[in-house]
């Protein structure tokens, strides 16, 4: 009993780092959102968008109303948008995407992980001209031209929508996001109002992408845990298929 016990606890405690890790993800974003655009989610499609993926996410309501309370003024952090690059084993490339109020100590933590996995670091467009930027929102419906009349009516610049077994997947620009969500929302909404998005995401997509295996794959694997860690990073994206 003791032994499970203990793994038991050690269980519980991961789960309660990885949720402390989420709400504080969800935190800085509500807040750099809200400064941005306002504190009001009818008048800022963003935070609207947010605030629905974090309460799908069981983020704490007190979690949520801390962040709009400093962006509302109450105080808080500057946070700002930092994005750095680099290289993996066997050509393989990453974007990793911060939220940081000192870029300097963000950039020294993540340029450690490529220093300790022996990888490497790039520069400003060495990686990310090679992905793109891309809203990606999924969600039921009948059929895939009713969704794209909707959204060309709206004036949303559309790069592509998938339709698997009525399960539709719209892509378009990371800039059309707040008009692609609010026109899907306006027309495909259930009986009560409400849009169940099962993908609702703004993220770097690759253009192609590769296998690693052996020792590749372990380093691969090492260097996106260490940067995950980092209390500043948000997500990390890159072109591995496995």
């Amino acid at each position: 009993m003791g032994r499970a016990y203990q793994n038991r606890k050690e269980s519980m405690a991961r789960t309660a780092d990885a949720k402390t890790k989420v709400y504080s993800r969800y935190a800085r974003e509500l807040y750099v959102a809200a400064k941005a655009g306002g504190v009001d989610p009818s008048g800022n499609l963003t935070l609207r968008g947010l605030l629905e993926r974090a309460k799908k996410d069981q983020v704490p309501t007190h979690v949520i109303d801390k962040a709009l309370d400093k962006a509302a003024g109450a105080g808080g952090e500057d946070f700002s948008v930092a994005r750095y690059e680099g290289f993996g084993p066997a050509g393989s490339m990453l974007i990793v995407e911060c939220l940081t109020d000192n870029p300097n100590r963000t950039f020294g933590d993540v340029r450690q992980c490529f220093v300790k996995t022996k990888t490497k670091i790039g520069t400003p467009g060495n990686v990310s001209h090679l992905f793109d930027h891309c809203t990606i929102l999924k969600f039921q419906a009948q059929d895939e031209d009713s969704v794209l009349e909707a959204l060309l009516n709206a004036n949303v610049d559309v790069l592509d929508i998938e339709n698997e077994d009525g399960h539709i997947t719209v892509f378009a620009p990371d800039t059309e996001y707040g008009h692609a969500r609010h026109a899907i929302s306006e027309n495909f909404s259930n009986a009560k109002g409400e849009m169940n998005f099962e993908t609702d995401v703004i993220q770097f997509l690759p253009q192609t992408t590769l296998a690693l295996d052996g020792e590749d794959l372990t380093v691969f694997e090492k260097l996106v845990d260490m940067l995950n860690e980092l209390d500043d990073v948000q997500n990390v994206y890159h072109n591995v298929s496995n």
